[in-house]
């Protein structure tokens, strides 16, 4: 019997903990969406969270979806050459990258480069006690803090995902028309007509700005209960990681399913 009651703890303990910090990310999401209307009278708040989590990620993002269209450009050929239809090349790249990679990896990358340097500044401020003093002093760390980078999230991932499916676009230009001389009228026209803007780019965007919306809400609920120590924040930010990739890759099953 004893056996048995250990098995039910091992299987219910994390089943427990994972309702209890969903429930608290849900909590802490109705806080930021009560207190959104103050951040619209700071909107310098705003733009500084954009800046160090947007403007700083744009090199990575870019350079990551300039090789990640050259890698579906050169599978896609190779993959079209098989049944005579290399001409598809920039239907294929276009909306693979529109649909599917551009935003589950923008949003990765995003929660490794950004989404890991909000958990660390909430949990350095908590170790360093500037929320409690935040408090103190009658000021919402909500306001003060969540709420702009929530902001900030929600803004910049779809503007990140935008840019990495350009230089993704032009990366697989780059090896389809540049390096196996494929026809450059062929690979735009096939993109404009199989892409269409409400079913692919609108979409896109909704899960994008849906994957900005999870990253950053994970990252700062991680800030929050970090432990006050080195250690402890060291792990808030790999949980940030860990959580957040996983988080975005069964959110874009469930609105692949619901899109598509």
């Amino acid at each position: 019997m004893q056996k048995i009651y250990t098995i039910i703890a091992r299987i219910g303990n994390p089943v427990t903990a994972f309702i209890l910090h969903l429930s608290g990310i849900l909590r802490l999401l109705l806080a930021a969406l009560i207190n959104l209307p103050y951040s619209f009278l700071r909107p310098q708040l705003i733009v500084k969270e954009i800046y160090y989590s947007g403007v700083k990620s744009i090199l990575i993002i870019v350079v990551s979806g300039w090789f990640v269209g050259m890698v579906l450009g050169l599978q896609g050929y190779n993959t079209l050459q098989r049944f005579g239809s290399v001409s598809m090349l920039g239907s294929v790249v276009a909306l693979t990258l529109l649909r599917e990679l551009g935003p589950v990896l923008t949003a990765i990358l995003y929660a490794a480069r950004a989404g890991s340097g909000i958990t660390a500044e909430i949990g350095l401020m908590k170790a360093t006690e500037q929320l409690e003093a935040m408090s103190v002093m009658a000021v919402s760390p909500i306001k003060r803090v969540i709420v702009p980078k929530f902001i900030g999230g929600i803004i910049a991932v779809p503007l990140l995902a935008a840019l990495f499916n350009t230089a993704g676009i032009w990366g697989g230009y780059f090896v389809g028309v540049v390096l196996f001389k494929l026809d450059h009228g062929a690979f735009w026209s096939q993109m404009q007509d199989s892409v269409s803007l409400h079913y692919d780019v609108i979409n896109g965007i909704i899960k994008s700005s849906i994957f900005g919306i999870t990253v950053t809400l994970i990252a700062v609920y991680q800030g929050f209960i970090a432990k006050p120590t080195a250690e402890g924040v060291s792990n808030a930010t790999t949980r940030t990681v860990v959580s957040s990739a996983l988080s975005v890759l069964a959110l874009d099953f469930i609105l692949t399913a619901l899109m598509f």
